[in-house]
């Protein structure tokens, strides 16, 4: 086996590369790939937001999925006339229904080859058990520290003791790693219903957003 895996953060990419040597295909690689960076790489991997997936099968055929986060149904076009002047970049008006965990499931669900425990296993136990932060990762946080201290769940998360985790730490996040658990027990069902569901509607009503039951119900990704 000759492979090539690349993404935003070593221990993901590792992941990748590990699935591969146990026997799994570029799309195990890839959704096992997606949910790493969605611990080890919160700035841009993550199950709160959504994405593309570009796939060619060995005898040539193409298949593109579609999952984007898509606006909450209660949304309008002059929804952000009368808000803050960041609403539409900062906050729980900016959230779109997310899309990754739908577009994951269902990828691995047609294409892949290992057990989805095999593929998303990796991403609870670096959850769970945590990571060790390198500069960048630290850097990042740092960096956007003055966006995550306006909302108590991510000052919790990203900033302890109201700093950025060190170079060198251990960071673990153990509410995404159940998360990721309900997610690897009930599939995409595992978050887009039942109590993760109920938490993001709570939020969204605690925070003046817009993303419903019916909103996470009824998405699917786009084939």
């Amino acid at each position: 086996l000759q492979a090539m895996v690349v993404s935003g953060s070593p221990i993901a990419s590792q992941v990748g590369r590990d699935i591969l040597r146990r026997g799994g295909n570029a799309v195990d690689a890839a959704v096992a790939v997606g949910f790493a960076l969605a611990v080890v790489h919160p700035e841009a991997g993550n199950i709160g937001g959504g994405g593309f997936m570009i796939i060619r099968t060995r005898d040539g055929q193409t298949q593109a999925l579609d999952y984007r986060e898509t606006a909450p149904v209660l949304a309008t076009r002059d929804m952000y006339q009368a808000a803050s002047e960041d609403a539409s970049v900062t906050g729980h008006l900016s959230a779109g229904v997310p899309g990754a965990v739908a577009g994951l499931t269902e990828a691995h669900r047609r294409f892949g080859r290992l057990p989805f425990l095999a593929v998303i296993e990796p991403s609870i136990r670096l959850a769970t058990e945590g990571f060790v932060v390198d500069d960048y990762r630290s850097l990042s946080i740092a960096d956007d520290s003055a966006r995550l201290v306006l909302f108590p769940a991510s000052r919790t998360t990203f900033l302890p003791a109201d700093r950025p985790p060190a170079p060198g730490s251990t960071f673990r996040q153990p509410e995404l790693g159940a998360t990721l658990e309900a997610i690897r027990d009930s599939g995409a069902a595992g978050f887009y219903q039942g109590r993760v569901a109920e938490l993001i509607v709570a939020e969204m009503r605690r925070g003046g957003g817009l993303i419903s039951k019916e909103d996470l119900s009824t998405y699917r990704a786009i084939s």
